[in-house]
């Protein structure tokens, strides 16, 4: 079987139902990824409304990626059990009652739980709604078009996030981006109760409690540790300690699961190459992506004395070519190959990242705006390429799981980016930062994740190499082994038996 045949299995467009299915889910991931980011331009009106101290602003972003991040796992396994559609619903109606009760808050605690009760509904939300796409569509042509379309509105979501926060906020308040959630919200409700068909694993419903305990409380003390070193340093008593607690636990986690009959995670997906080394460059992409927005936040407002509606316009460049990226993402898979796609998409975020360099006091924002541009057209090549190489040759019935581990090493790129560049830049600052030393703080930040994209264009080009398809008899049109697509990726069961039906 060629890639040709492959990609011709299935029809070349959606049909009416399909594109209903897409907008639903990836619309669900792109709300999900807009609220993330949305708050962050409104946070010095928040704290006068709700008289939030300033040193606990941040807690309204940390509130929110604490239990997204460090609940996905766990959420994204009882998808599997207890039906992917019955959580999502269920996800939606927690994060519509959320949005709500934060639009109506009056006082930060009141603020700071239903920030908390929104990424908990984004933890059941995330696994739930990218399973139900990869299990609407065969592993091919069709699959790679949706995460394409996933991809693109994932990274706008984050991306625009900060302009449309403070578009909305400017021009009625801040409650109203959380508002807009609601009606929204309840259009996705009902069509999912349409649309969308139960899916989940016949096996009997159990959740590992041991695991879920060890790996629910490791990321949530990691994540919480490394935004602590944000704020209070990173010699700080208690970020210290909560980074080494949540590093203990996940390391206990797997020797857990070795000893347990229905574990949280089946171990035979964390040996894929696939999973492992994909899952890491999607890590480094996302890190990256936001860190760089940061530093380059950092030099147009204390810099160049750029506004802050001013420097979220500035990076129109960026959100315009990532949904270009996402729109030509599936044709260059089906040119490239999976695995090469990756590697561009990190190959042009590495190049256009060091292109930065060249930002200087008085001049670069010409540069500023080109690289940005192509940092995201390389994000988007990169999302949808890790998205699709982690979730292959996964049975239908661990995509739950398999999608879990795609956006939980998306939620702790997020979350580190920003935190590791800044505290990497504030070397060079000094006591006084000025113009200049701004500017080397920024380059420093740059240089590092430039050499840290380049590690994982190494990682993509060669740990995750297709492996060659098994050698065979020379029998007619069958070059692929039953458990090897034609990229070289492993196929579940199911999807080698449709195979070899279709060669019938």
């Amino acid at each position: 079987m060629t890639m040709d045949s492959l990609e011709n299995d299935a029809p070349a467009r959606f049909g009416t139902r399909q594109w209903l299915v897409v907008v639903l889910l990836c619309g669900t991931q792109f709300m999900l990824a807009l609220d993330f980011s949305i708050l962050s331009v409104s946070l010095p009106k928040i704290g006068d409304d709700l008289h939030f101290q300033v040193k606990d602003l941040q807690w309204i972003i940390t509130a929110f990626a604490l239990p997204s991040g460090g609940l996905l796992l766990l959420f994204g396994r009882a998808a599997d059990l207890y039906g992917r559609r019955r959580w999502y619903l269920a996800g939606m109606a927690l994060f519509i009652t959320s949005s709500l009760v934060g639009g109506l808050s009056v006082s930060p605690g009141m603020l700071l739980a239903a920030r908390a009760g929104q990424g908990v509904a984004s933890a059941m939300l995330t696994p739930a709604a990218m399973s139900l796409l990869t299990t609407s569509f065969p592993e091919g042509k069709l699959r790679a078009r949706a995460l394409g379309i996933n991809g693109t509105l994932l990274s706008l979501g984050f991306l625009i996030g900060v302009v449309l926060g403070g578009v909305i906020t400017e021009l009625t308040s801040w409650r109203s981006t959380l508002f807009i959630n609601v009606p929204f919200g309840l259009l996705a409700l009902v069509g999912a109760t349409i649309l969308i068909r139960e899916s989940r694993n016949l096996e009997t419903p159990r959740l590992d409690v041991a695991g879920a305990i060890t790996v629910t409380g490791g990321l949530l003390l990691l994540i919480f540790g490394v935004t602590s070193g944000e704020r209070a340093g990173w010699g700080d008593p208690v970020t210290g300690s909560t980074i080494v607690a949540g590093a203990v636990l996940l390391i206990m986690f797997p020797l857990i699961e070795s000893r347990i009959a229905a574990p949280l995670i089946d171990l035979r997906i964390l040996r894929r190459r696939t999973v492992i080394w994909g899952n890491l460059t999607g890590m480094v992409t996302f890190s990256m992506v936001t860190g760089v927005v940061f530093l380059l936040t950092l030099y147009m407002q204390q810099v160049r004395g750029l506004s802050p509606l001013d420097t979220g316009f500035s990076f129109a460049a960026l959100g315009c070519m990532a949904v270009i990226g996402g729109l030509f993402a599936a044709r260059v898979i089906a040119r490239l190959g999976v695995q090469m796609t990756l590697v561009l998409g990190l190959l042009l975020q590495a190049v256009s990242t060091a292109a930065l360099l060249g930002i200087r006091t008085d001049g670069g924002l010409a540069i500023l705006l080109v690289a940005t541009g192509v940092v995201g057209l390389g994000h988007v090549f990169a999302v949808v390429g890790y998205m699709v190489i982690g979730t292959s040759g996964v049975a239908d019935e661990e995509q739950g799981m398999a999608t879990s581990l795609t956006y939980t090493a998306q939620q702790l790129g997020l979350t580190i980016g920003t935190p590791v560049l800044s505290t990497i830049a504030a070397t060079r600052l000094g006591a006084g930062p000025t113009a200049a030393r701004t500017v080397d703080g920024v380059h420093l930040g740059v240089l590092v994740d430039v050499v840290i994209v380049a590690v994982a264009v190494v990682i993509a080009l060669v740990l995750l190499r297709p492996r060659s398809a098994p050698a065979a008899a020379p029998v007619v049109a069958r070059p692929v082994g039953d458990d090897v697509d034609c990229r070289g990726f492993p196929v579940s069961k199911r999807q080698a038996a449709s195979a070899s039906s279709d060669r019938v």
